[in-house]
């Protein structure tokens, strides 16, 4: 008797933007069966029509990526929802989407805390933990570039090893290097002390995460920040895991004498991500709203419920609500406002 044909996994990729938009042109060029959710609708007409212009750090193509406007849109099942929207869009996104029973798994690949709203709206039996460590940048309407090179990294909440853990990073895999966990949460804490310090920092600056490492200034607050989520995180007694190659820990400065080890990991850590334009600073640029009340608010509200102050993070938040209402601009005096706090 003939085996059975293998039947390749349908994915739907919900939100086009940077993370998205770049991780399903990767798959859609290999071949995958996938499809866009967005509600841009001269996006998803560029990237469903002409193709989505790629950039990539080895150079430019033109991927066709089929896309929609609606869930109303969708047709058949899908194996798995990739989840990359930012925060205050999740529930109205994903309603549609469970009330039509059309997806088995959701993998969230946002930024910040937002996996408890996920696993509310979807349920923790249908749920999939994702962070990924590589950027990309939204340079507009049918144009996104992915400007580092870094892995996804995959976990089931409770640490176990499963089938669809197993068939999910397979399928990542033709977009970056795919690391399971057994230890996810902790990877997403690593992963937000990465975002607090960084795209916070992007997004008060107006520089890249290169550009943070390189100013003395800057970055003296960006140790102080990494180590104010660092004192969070261990409080809630989570177990932090290394971000892209850099242990947590190295990077906590309480002293003049931990700045020689935190240089050396920065620079390690600037070497794969030295590139990124915080997804907060590009939310800035285009008047949108960003998700610092889940990133360095979710800093700022762990440390509220444990009893722990957080000042950098919440004059963070300030700052970032500043930005955008207008009444400040990402610059050299939003840093300044800082420095001192």
């Amino acid at each position: 008797m003939p085996d059975s044909p293998e039947v390749t996994p349908r994915v739907l990729v919900v939100g086009g933007g940077a993370i998205g938009g770049v991780t399903a042109a990767h798959l859609s060029r290999s071949g995958h069966d996938v499809v866009v959710l967005d509600t841009s609708s001269e996006h998803v007409g560029l990237m469903s029509g002409r193709g989505l212009q790629f950039d990539e750090p080895t150079g430019t193509s033109t991927v066709r990526v089929p896309a929609v406007e609606s869930a109303d849109d969708l047709d058949g099942q899908f194996d798995f929802a990739l989840v990359t929207l930012k925060a205050p869009y999740l529930r109205s996104a994903l309603t549609p989407l469970m009330e039509s029973d059309r997806v088995d798994t959701y993998v969230s690949l946002g930024n910040g805390l937002v996996q408890n709203v996920i696993g509310d709206v979807v349920g923790r039996d249908r749920f999939v933990v994702g962070i990924t460590e590589w950027g990309a940048t939204n340079l507009g309407p049918g144009h996104l570039a992915q400007t580092t090179v870094a892995p996804f990294v995959i976990g089931e909440v409770d640490g176990r090893s499963t089938q669809r853990l197993a068939t999910l990073a397979e399928v990542l895999s033709a977009a970056a290097e795919v690391v399971t966990s057994d230890r996810i949460l902790g990877r997403v804490w690593s992963k937000l002390l990465l975002n607090s310090t960084f795209s916070g920092l992007g997004a008060v600056t107006g520089g890249l995460y290169e550009d943070i490492a390189s100013d003395h200034v800057a970055r003296a607050v960006a140790y102080r920040l990494w180590t104010e989520a660092y004192d969070v995180a261990s409080a809630l007694d989570v177990d932090l895991a290394e971000i892209v190659g850099v242990a947590p820990d190295d990077l906590v400065v309480r002293s003049t004498g931990d700045a020689a080890r935190a240089d050396e990991s920065l620079a390690i850590l600037m070497r794969r991500l030295g590139k990124t334009k915080a997804s907060m600073l590009q939310d800035l640029e285009r008047g949108a709203i960003t998700e610092v009340d889940v990133i360095n608010g979710g800093v700022a509200a762990t440390a509220r419920s444990l009893g722990i102050a957080s000042p950098l993070n919440d004059r963070v938040v300030e700052i970032v609500h500043a930005c955008e209402s207008g009444r400040l601009r990402p610059g050299t005096e939003a840093l300044a406002a800082l420095v001192d706090v």
